[in-house]
């Protein structure tokens, strides 16, 4: 009885650790796959945003660069 209790703790922890793993490997492909640090005029209007450059950091405002700086 003993040696289950032991077996389904190392099982235990090994489906854990497994997880782990697995969570840090789909971190780190996120990060490398990330929006540039800045876009072109063009592209935050043609993402279907309104580059403001007229606002502190020139973000583009909306659409799928929303927040990124205008280059």
């Amino acid at each position: 009885m003993r040696i289950r209790r032991i077996l389904a703790a190392v099982i235990a922890t090994a489906a854990l650790a497994g997880l782990g793993l697995t969570g840090a490997a789909t971190a780190t492909a996120a990060t490398a796959q990330g929006a540039p640090s800045a876009v072109s005029p063009s592209q935050c209007r043609d993402g279907g945003g309104e580059p403001r450059i007229d606002l502190p950091g020139n973000p583009c405002v909306g659409g799928q660069y929303d927040g990124q700086a205008v280059d």
